[in-house]
């Protein structure tokens, strides 16, 4: 994932999290907005509940190489907002 691909700032993030439709399961919370510009946007948030910031930053890494490898499942003309439950933490990568 690169660095323009990734939303950082609070006001988008927040609105998003705020005012899109959202899907979860068991590991995740993904939130969804239509957006104007081609390429897809991502956000991935996690709590300090989670673990230790080496936990987090694990999966946080681990979360950015599956959008990287199935960017076909996401449309382009969405932001993404993932939020990592912590039952993330206890299952394989696999």
């Amino acid at each position: 994932m690169k660095r323009i691909e990734t939303i950082k700032d609070q006001k988008v993030f927040n609105n998003i999290i705020r005012n899109g439709k959202y899907k979860k399961n068991n590991y995740f919370v993904i939130y969804t907005m239509l957006k104007e510009n081609i390429n897809p946007m991502y956000g991935i948030a996690i709590s300090k509940k989670v673990g230790k910031a080496v936990i987090r930053n694990k999966l946080k890494r681990q979360i950015r190489f599956i959008i990287d490898n199935h960017r076909n499942l996401f449309k382009n003309s969405h932001n993404y907002i993932i939020m990592i439950r912590k039952s993330c933490a206890n299952t394989e990568f696999k």
